[in-house]
């Protein structure tokens, strides 16, 4: 039997498919930076897999990792969350649940891409091993009233307008290759200090 890789649904069909289902459905979202040798077979299970639950959104997978977005049955969630880590490099990936519903999309898109984030490096450029120190809140909230700290929010412009940390600094960029740059020149001269970097979720931070 040969597996639908692709949705062939028009949109107006799937909408109303979403609007006649009987049940709930939660957002989820997880990610995960891991090295993936083959991403289009790996893109193919994650679609197979994915489709089989009955499960919408939006997913990238590249060959430093996978992010995704996710709309998940109610009584499919827990099948989800112990399948999915069944993936090489997701065994024990975070899965974290919205707050508000599940109706964010109306079908299941997976798509290959160069890099997670765009940030424009290559593969030499960095190490997805590599990463900085995670920081609970309590520990955050200390480091940002420590002297020699500087705190860069890395968030779309438009994130950062809605709410940002304590003496949080904006970098004044509008495509992603342009973040690391800019951050950079913002630092320059305060190479001895503390350097905290949040975002929302934290795979913008954690290739940063």
């Amino acid at each position: 039997m040969v597996k639908r890789l692709y949705n062939k649904k028009s949109k107006d069909e799937l909408i109303k498919d979403l609007d006649s289902e009987s049940f709930k459905r939660i957002t989820c979202s997880f990610y995960n930076y891991k090295l993936i040798e083959n991403p289009e077979d790996y893109r193919d299970d994650i679609y197979t897999y994915l489709n089989d639950l009955d499960i919408l959104g939006r997913v990238y997978v590249s060959p430093e990792g996978i992010n995704a977005q996710v709309s998940v049955p109610d009584y499919n969630v827990e099948k989800f969350k112990h399948g999915i880590k069944n993936f090489d490099g997701l065994e024990n990936v975070s899965i974290k649940k919205a707050i508000s519903d599940g109706l964010s999309f109306y079908k299941l898109v997976v798509k290959v891409k160069k890099e997670l984030v765009a940030y424009g490096l290559s593969d030499d450029r960095y190490d997805i091993d590599k990463v900085g120190q995670y920081l609970n809140p309590e520990e955050f909230n200390k480091a940002i009233e420590e002297d020699n700290t500087a705190v860069i929010d890395m968030r779309n412009f438009y994130e950062t307008e809605v709410g940002r940390f304590k003496n949080a600094e904006i970098p004044l960029v509008e495509k992603s290759k342009e973040l690391l740059p800019e951050v950079r020149r913002m630092l320059n001269g305060r190479e001895d200090h503390q350097v905290l970097l949040y975002c929302t979720g934290g795979i913008r931070c954690e290739k940063a």
